[in-house]
């Protein structure tokens, strides 16, 4: 059934983790008497650009910056729909400096930013399925942002309520698997919502990969699809399985060093759609 999955090119946003640290607590992940290795988490990340290009992804990299120990994790710095560029207001402010150097690639790349007013979280939160924007909120992004949004792009937004600390970010617990017109599908953990999310979700995705907790736990619900290569965490063994099953390919990547902050995969890769 593989051969049937079509991948399809991207661009993706990432910052080289040189000051890599968990120096505060600001989801259950992170414990700042926690040793990092941050040789080790810069070869772990390298080895997840490599595995993108080696895939014909197109890599572009901030600079990273001294003090600013989460950087690394670009996708939550924006989200860019058809070329447009909806910037991010975090939620702690050890990471708010963060939004002017992403705000500062993209101008200097030749894109407008629009500042949010409200509380938003970037791709964290805002997942473009191909159709619409599918939003977290309970832990960070907030509702107000959601209407931004919509505003903003002009494209639907669903609302959907984190109940679980463990998945603070809609990145956590949900990725798009398939954001083509003909096979337009996700997976996810429903135990991560609320009961009515849930059921959005389920009438909305009659065919979601349905994810298990130990998968959740693992990071496997972090991962990147490219319509046919999955780009997930290696310890989230059994979803692996799973989708292997449903006719995508998994390419295995450990970011476990990335972990101890609370990010693995996804959080390091911001999308650009022109």
């Amino acid at each position: 059934m593989s051969d049937s999955r079509v991948q399809r090119q991207r661009r993706f946003l990432v910052c080289e983790p040189r000051h890599f640290a968990v120096q505060y607590a600001i989801n259950p992940w992170m414990h700042p008497d926690t040793h990092v290795d941050v040789d080790l988490a810069h070869e772990q990340w390298q080895t997840l650009i490599r595995a993108y290009e080696n895939h014909g992804h197109t890599i572009d990299a901030v600079e990273p910056v001294p003090g600013l120990p989460d950087m690394v994790f670009a996708a939550n710095s924006a989200v860019v729909v058809g070329g447009r560029v909806f910037g991010s207001l975090f939620h702690a402010p050890e990471r708010r400096p963060e939004s002017t150097h992403y705000d500062l690639w993209f101008k200097t790349a030749g894109y407008d930013v629009h500042r949010p007013v409200a509380v938003c979280e970037g791709e964290g939160d805002l997942v473009w399925t191909g159709r619409y924007v599918l939003a977290g909120t309970g832990f960070r992004t907030t509702r107000e942002a959601h209407r931004e949004v919509q505003e903003f792009f002009g494209h639907p937004v669903i609302s959907l309520t984190l109940v679980d600390p463990h998945f603070y970010h809609l990145d956590t617990a949900l990725f798009v698997i398939d954001d083509s017109a003909e096979g337009n599908n996700i997976v996810y953990y429903p135990e991560a919502f609320s009961p009515g999310s849930r059921e959005v979700l389920a009438r909305l995705y009659p065919d979601a990969v349905l994810a298990t907790r130990d998968d959740a736990m693992a990071f496997g619900l972090n991962s990147v699809s490219d319509g046919r290569h999955v780009f997930i965490a290696p310890q989230a063994e059994a979803l692996a399985v799973r989708l292997d099953d449903h006719g995508y390919v998994p390419v295995p990547v450990d970011l476990s060093e990335l972990h101890k902050a609370g990010g693995g995969i996804k959080c390091c890769t911001q999308e650009i759609r022109s």
